[in-house]
């Protein structure tokens, strides 16, 4: 008799649907992963400006007036004011409390 090499249609289906079951348990958690990595890198834009408001009121002696005080200025944002990197949106040019108004803003 002589031996054949090679894999039955069973055992390829087999290795098919647990890849498929490997997929569907993989992917979600992949592309939520994703999600909460901006939410989170969203959070930390908003730390950040916060930390440069203090800086400018350091450097001013004043709180500043607007947002755009802080992020047009090139000496607290040298590539320019931060966006929100779930929406793409600038943030709000309000301020409450000599801090970012975050209303309408969350993730």
């Amino acid at each position: 008799m002589k031996s054949r090499k090679g894999f039955t249609l069973v055992e390829l289906m087999i290795v098919v649907l647990i890849l498929g079951a490997l997929a569907a348990i993989a992917v979600p958690r992949i592309v939520g992963g994703a999600a909460a990595a901006r939410a989170r890198g969203c959070e930390t834009n908003i730390d950040l400006i916060s930390s440069q408001i203090e800086l400018y009121h350091a450097n001013e002696g004043a709180w500043p007036d607007t947002l755009t005080d802080v992020t047009g200025n090139t000496d607290y944002f040298p590539d320019g004011a931060p966006v929100c990197p779930v929406t793409g949106a600038v943030y709000s040019a309000t301020l409450v409390n000599n801090r970012v108004n975050t209303a309408g803003h969350s993730h």
